[in-house]
């Protein structure tokens, strides 16, 4: 067989891995004191496995474990010599806190900050755009307080909600909290610290006119849907009509009052084509033409799509614990995995859809390929096949 550039010393995990600094995450695991109520698995050896069921989309413990027995061979590439039970596994996803992962991805998330911003963007805004929203995550038990009424048969399941903050030329969390699912959403409005001059695009659900009025206080911007049942005064109206004669925009300057709280707001209401009801958005920003705030809040759909990447390539249905610190763990290591295959992709010069690359790696993910030549041209070995073969010789017979 002849030696082909795409195959290498090491698997497709191990070159992964390597993207992670070995060392420093075994010191934050021993001098961090997560080792602390588990000496059986140590830090490291825990977020590779995990990581691995992730990756693998392993359904259950059992499946993951059986998943390494089946690899015993490699596991000296991946840095652990010890394979792991299941009621060990079990144990430390109990025991180890959720934060030792939290760290682990945001020491990544800092490590390849300056590949992640995309090198399209040209407006100041879009370099200080902020954008927030939460997605919910139905678990199998009320081990956290779901939304919603409680159903007059059976039990209601509980959920988990993943409050997100991503920046706009980025694409990945740089900030993410965990509550119930029956947690309001404003509540993380009131965590946000955001620099002077920043954009902040989010839903409506976090309407809160207090924290507007510190934000225009601190010279922070917030872009948002208004709310239908919203009531306030008119300053002042202007509006924009087409060559047709239609109204496409409708610009106004209004006025909010809540208790002691009076918050001057600016009114966008727009037409989009295909759609009978107008869109109305709600900014502190006077400044922008009615097009950039336009174009600020569709921005926000960059986290939607965020969500649905992460679902649909590495699903929450099954979880490998019970509890919430196990949950916890489990969903940091998938947003660890999102951040691995985003930094590959970035490298990566063919364009890929993100889960193709993410199905590639998967089924190849214990083969000795250097990943990133395999990317940028599979077809590569299969062709050398191809002019192998009509290399060869042929030799007639005599019935030829």
């Amino acid at each position: 067989m002849g030696k082909n550039t795409n195959f290498t010393g090491q698997p497709i995990y191990t070159q992964l891995l390597s993207l992670i600094d070995k060392t420093e995450i075994k010191s934050l695991s021993k001098n961090g004191g997560f080792d602390r109520y588990v000496k059986k698995l140590d830090g490291y050896s825990h977020f590779v496995i995990m990581l691995y069921g992730v990756l693998m989309r392993h359904d259950s413990l059992r499946e993951l474990v059986l998943g390494m027995l089946s690899e015993a061979n490699k596991l000296s590439h991946l840095g652990i010599d010890y394979m792991v039970k299941r009621s060990t596994l079990a144990e430390a996803n109990q025991r180890r806190d959720s934060e030792f992962f939290a760290q682990i991805y945001f020491k990544l998330y800092h490590r390849f900050k300056k590949i992640l911003p995309d090198s399209r963007t040209g407006k100041n805004w879009e370099r200080l755009l902020h954008i927030m929203d939460s997605t919910t995550i139905s678990l199998f038990s009320n081990v956290l307080k779901g939304a919603g009424r409680n159903p007059k048969h059976g039990k209601k399941k509980g959920g988990i909600k993943v409050h997100t903050l991503i920046r706009g030329e980025e694409g990945v969390p740089y900030d993410i909290h965990f509550s119930s699912a029956a947690t309001h959403d404003h509540v993380l409005l009131r965590k946000l610290k955001l620099t002077d001059g920043a954009f902040v695009a989010m839903d409506r659900a976090y309407i809160d006119y207090r924290v507007f009025e510190q934000m225009s206080s601190q010279g922070v911007f917030y872009v948002t849907k208004m709310k239908k049942n919203q009531r306030y005064k008119v300053a002042n109206s202007c509006h924009y009509v087409n060559e047709n004669g239609l109204v496409v925009f409708k610009d106004q300057g209004i006025t909010f009052s809540k208790d002691e709280i009076v918050h001057q707001s600016r009114r966008i209401e727009y037409w989009e084509e295909c759609k009978e009801n107008p869109i109305v958005l709600l900014t502190n920003n006077f400044d922008l033409d009615t097009e950039e705030i336009i174009e600020i809040y569709k921005y926000r759909w960059r986290i939607e799509l965020l969500f649905k990447q992460l679902k649909q390539n590495f699903p929450l249905k099954y979880f490998y614990g019970d509890s919430v610190n196990a949950i916890k763990i489990q969903i940091w290591v998938a947003l660890i995995a999102n951040l691995l295959i985003t930094i590959v992709k970035k490298r990566v010069k063919r364009p890929w859809s993100f889960s193709n690359l993410v199905t590639i790696i998967r089924q190849t993910l214990m083969y000795y390929i250097n990943v990133y030549a395999f990317c940028e041209n599979p077809e590569k070995a299969w062709l050398s096949k191809i002019k192998q073969r009509e290399k060869k010789p042929v030799f007639l017979t005599l019935f030829d």
